[in-house]
């Protein structure tokens, strides 16, 4: 409809430029003529300038249309970006982009609109240039028919005038439609932009809460878990700290008496000489003098020759008492307490040691020294940091000072001692045993040497009997063999049973 309004307008003013000329080219025109045809000119280029004003115009209009549009879209999709929040802006990434493709089109199409106008423009400057060209030749050759051409110019400028205002109508009318359906459009899609992000924010409100609620359950859970696995662990350990202390409390009663902690020393060097020791190597409770009521705890056989008997006597001490004060001295910092409580558990050991020296070495029965053994190695480790303690008293008291980790070395060289004397004793019978072995070997050489005549002169033997056998069989050689039950019988020999027949498995 635009192009037909475009096309009458230029044929309007192709009409008023060809009577113009022809009144110009006219040598002596008519005032009235005159003035109505420079009405009519000026009409004509208020005409020509609304025209050409008109593209522009549309684009404005278009421009203005399309601002107020983006402003809506803009305006509401700022709106929907504030209600979704900073987590949903993809959404409104995608309502931008869609927005800018809507006014792209219609810029688009405002920009095809525009090339259309100009191209109409141009084809109706190009109809007036031809129709002037007519309309002068025409004028030329009909010069008496102004009247006429008045009349039809004037009739034909009111019929351009209608028909243009009526294009203009429509043209608007046009407008008015695309516009509108440019706008429901675009509310269209607006409101399904606007559903689509409502139903897709609810979905993701609704797996946030899910997961939410997932997680917290399950920390919740993991949080129970640990606290009750924590409740098990304090159980089981405060159940361990009460069967400590009630070791710790027994072992504390064992200690107070002193016949049971000397039973605990006497267990524990009766478990080392089991171990280490070969059995009838020690007694127990062994009295070494007829005159006296006296038996030390362990006597040791050690090692001797001719069938004599020397013992070794082992005693086990542990002064308790003294031993806890210089331990709660010692936990107190205090230092005096600590030494005289270091001094006093000295003295103690050396009393025990005359004791044990006293009572014990009894020579020739026993050996010139005796063992005073120490249940803990801190104990033991108390006494060593007294200096020249351990020393002097075996020096003055032929007593040995040995804790639980000296005393299984002493008995593993007493052990070795006991071996190496059986040994000695048996080195006779082992030597005539060696002998008799080597005239046994003599022997057993002449009889493989007789064997080896033997078993070389059998196979001489069975090669000869090869050698034979071969010479008949090549005699025999054109003569076609029988089977073999047949030639047993014609042989009267046994038949030789197949391989693998008569087998048992």
């Amino acid at each position: 409809m635009a192009t037909e309004s475009l096309a009458l307008l230029g044929g309007l003013a192709v009409v008023a430029v060809l009577v113009l000329a022809l009144l110009l080219r006219r040598p002596a025109p008519d005032p009235v003529l005159a003035q109505r045809l420079t009405d009519l000119q000026s009409a004509l280029d208020r005409q020509g300038e609304r025209i050409a004003a008109l593209p522009a115009e549309f684009e404005r209009g278009l421009g203005r249309e399309a601002g107020a549009i983006g402003d809506r879209v803009a305006a509401g999709a700022l709106d929907q970006t504030k209600a979704l929040g900073e987590g949903i802006g993809r959404i409104a990434d995608r309502l931008s982009a869609q927005e800018k493709a809507v006014l792209d089109r219609l810029a688009a199409d405002a920009a095809l609109l525009t090339d259309r106008l100009a191209q109409d423009a141009q084809a109706t400057r190009d109809a007036i240039a031809e129709q002037r060209t007519a309309v002068v030749k025409a004028l030329t050759e009909h010069k008496d028919d102004t009247a006429l051409l008045r009349r039809d110019v004037t009739q034909g400028i009111a019929e351009i005038r209608l028909a243009f205002a009526e294009g203009l109508a429509k043209l608007q009318e046009t407008l008015a439609a695309e516009n509108a359906r440019a706008r429901d459009l675009l509310d269209a899609k607006l409101k399904e932009l606007r559903e689509g992000n409502e139903a897709r924010l609810a979905e993701i409100q609704r797996t946030v809460n899910e997961q939410l609620q997932s997680a917290v359950e399950k920390q919740m859970n993991e949080s129970f878990s640990r606290v009750i696995d924590q409740f098990a662990a304090v159980q089981k350990a405060m159940t361990d700290v009460q069967a400590v202390t009630t070791q710790i409390v027994d072992i504390k009663r064992l200690f107070s008496n002193v016949k049971t902690r000397g039973g605990w020393g006497e267990a524990q060097v009766r478990a080392l000489l089991d171990d280490i020791l070969p059995p009838g190597s020690y007694e127990e409770n062994k009295k070494l003098s007829e005159d006296s009521a006296e038996a030390v705890e362990f006597a040791i056989r050690m090692p001797s020759e001719a069938g004599r008997e020397v013992f070794l006597a082992v005693d086990a001490k542990f002064p308790t008492e003294d031993w806890d004060r210089l331990v709660l001295a010692s936990e107190a910092g205090e230092a005096e307490a600590e030494k005289s409580a270091r001094r006093a558990l000295e003295l103690r050991v050396r009393a025990e040691a005359a004791k044990i020296a006293q009572k014990y070495i009894r020579p020739p029965l026993t050996v010139e020294f005796a063992v005073l053994y120490l249940p803990t190695e801190g104990l033991y480790a108390e006494i060593a940091r007294i200096p020249g303690a351990i020393e002097e008293i075996g020096r003055a008291n032929r007593v040995l000072v040995l804790g639980p980790s000296l005393l299984p070395a002493m008995l593993r060289t007493i052990q070795m001692g006991h071996v190496t004397i059986a040994l000695g004793e048996k080195a006779d019978m082992v030597r005539e045993l060696l002998g008799a072995t080597k005239a046994e070997m003599g022997k057993m050489d002449e009889v493989l040497q007789r064997l080896g005549k033997q078993v070389r002169t059998m196979g001489n033997t069975i090669e000869d009997a090869q050698r034979r056998t071969r010479a008949v069989a090549r005699k025999l050689r054109g003569v076609d063999a029988v089977d073999g039950s047949r030639a047993a019988a014609l042989l009267d020999i046994e038949a030789e049973e197949p391989p693998g027949e008569g087998d048992e498995s």
